[in-house]
């Protein structure tokens, strides 16, 4: 996916432990994304994270959710 960024938005549909780098610096400015952020089986909020013009990030819990974790490549579920 990284060649064809920047993106006008993202949507994650597997929990991660934390919101990554490399899916905020693939999002234009003025984009957003929605990911799960959470342990597995645990409480997870689903966090909107918008990308200002200038660069810069803002995100705001929107609810609790649960989902699956998210596997990257060969890692193991965080």
């Amino acid at each position: 996916m990284e060649g064809e960024s920047p993106f006008d938005a993202i949507i994650v549909t597997a929990a991660a432990t934390h919101i990554p780098q490399s899916l905020v610096d693939q999002l234009k400015p003025g984009a957003r994304m929605v990911i799960p952020i959470g342990l597995p089986q645990m409480y997870q909020e689903l966090m909107l994270v918008a990308k200002g013009k200038g660069g810069t990030t803002h995100t705001d819990s929107v609810l609790g959710v649960s989902f699956v974790p998210l596997v990257v490549g060969d890692e193991e579920p965080n």
